[in-house]
């Protein structure tokens, strides 16, 4: 068992992913995300033959794309496949959210 420092590694750019390279395994990964308020156009796509939940801890995400609305603070959005939506933040603090994701299937 290891322990990660999430939030230390988001840093600057916003993101910290913690995947195969920190684990050593390809069945799931999780991603910690901080967007900035105004920042729009990060896109959220699982890829081929991954599946993905996004969960809002703070603040509301505003998405276009595939999913057009608004992911508010506590709530879930599942994705799958080249499914993509694009987030921003309108609110006046940093949104924060987390994704979770593995491979789809028994394809890999």
């Amino acid at each position: 068992m290891r322990i990660f420092d999430i939030i230390g590694k988001a840093g600057s750019s916003g993101e910290c992913l913690l995947g195969s390279q920190e684990t050593g395994s390809h069945a799931c990964y999780l991603i910690y995300a901080i967007l900035q308020p105004g920042e729009t156009g990060r896109e959220l796509t699982p890829g081929h033959g991954h599946e993905e939940i996004v969960l809002t801890l703070q603040g509301d995400l505003t998405l276009t794309n595939a999913h057009v609305g608004t992911l508010k603070q506590g709530q879930a959005l599942h994705l799958t496949g080249d499914e993509a939506v694009l987030a921003g933040n309108a609110g006046a603090m940093p949104a924060v959210y987390v994704v979770s994701g593995g491979h789809a299937g028994h394809g890999h």
